[in-house]
């Protein structure tokens, strides 16, 4: 074999060996990061049920902000009601 030859041989070797170390690093980051987005999709759906749950509920609890007015004519409503009750004697 000629010098040449030889040369060119150990070339093609150091090349097979980089393509190949390559080829297992990207694997590797392949395989690290398509678990990462399969977990990111699933974080993605739940966020949208928590959401639409929480606009559910803001929803149903709209008409509680009326609730102090509701307190506030109740207070007024006993206190005439005990007046009336102190008046007539009882």
């Amino acid at each position: 074999m000629s010098a040449f030859a030889a040369a060119a041989d150990e070339g093609i070797t150091g090349w097979v060996v980089g393509y190949t170390i390559a080829i297992i690093v990207v694997l590797v980051v392949v395989a690290l990061v398509v678990p990462i987005l399969v977990l990111a999709a699933s974080i993605g759906k739940e966020a949208k049920m928590i959401n639409d749950s929480l606009t559910e509920s803001v929803h149903n609890t709209a008409a509680l902000k009326g609730l102090r007015t509701t307190i506030d004519h109740a207070e007024v409503i006993v206190a005439g009601l005990s007046r009336g009750r102190t008046r007539l004697g009882g």
